[in-house]
């Protein structure tokens, strides 16, 4: 009796790798597909970077551009503390993103969009900063509201 039962236990282990080694074979990935998968994922990477960097380029130019803003009244000043504070949060999300291809950098993959990609993070940075001290921290300086109104005049 028992002899049947390991019997039965030999054929269906025996019928599973039977059906597992013939569904591999049917669907088997050549090394050629396999490295054409992996490139059209790195493709897709840069792609994905450049886009997103584009983006970002783009946000910094906006916000550049309110730096030259002046006479804003409260509620201006109360939406750009919020933008502040937004882009304070976008830019530690990049930058986790960032930190997150810290392999890829390291494997050469994709270097020269991760690069462009770590520049814009950066003068994301710099763009809400300026944004800040123009409208928060120089006003309180003397000197800063007469420069400011000589070069608007120019």
């Amino acid at each position: 009796m028992k002899c049947l039962s390991h019997k039965s236990e030999i054929q269906n282990t025996f019928s599973s790798v039977r059906s597992f080694s013939f569904t591999e074979k049917k669907s088997s990935i050549s090394e050629k597909e396999l490295t054409n998968k992996f490139l059209d994922a790195i493709l897709d990477l840069k792609s994905s970077l450049k886009e997103k960097t584009h983006k970002i380029y783009e946000t910094n130019a906006n916000i550049e551009r309110l730096t030259w803003l002046n006479d804003l009244d409260d509620e201006c000043l109360m939406i750009i503390n919020d933008l502040i504070s937004s882009a304070k949060d976008l830019h530690s999300s990049l930058i986790r993103q960032y930190v997150s291809m810290t392999y890829l950098r390291r494997q050469g993959i994709a270097k020269e969009e991760i690069k462009i990609f770590k520049n814009a993070i950066d003068e994301l940075k710099e763009a809400y900063s300026d944004l800040e001290s123009v409208f928060f921290f120089l006003p309180e300086m003397p000197n800063f509201a007469e420069t400011t109104k000589q070069l608007s005049l120019i």
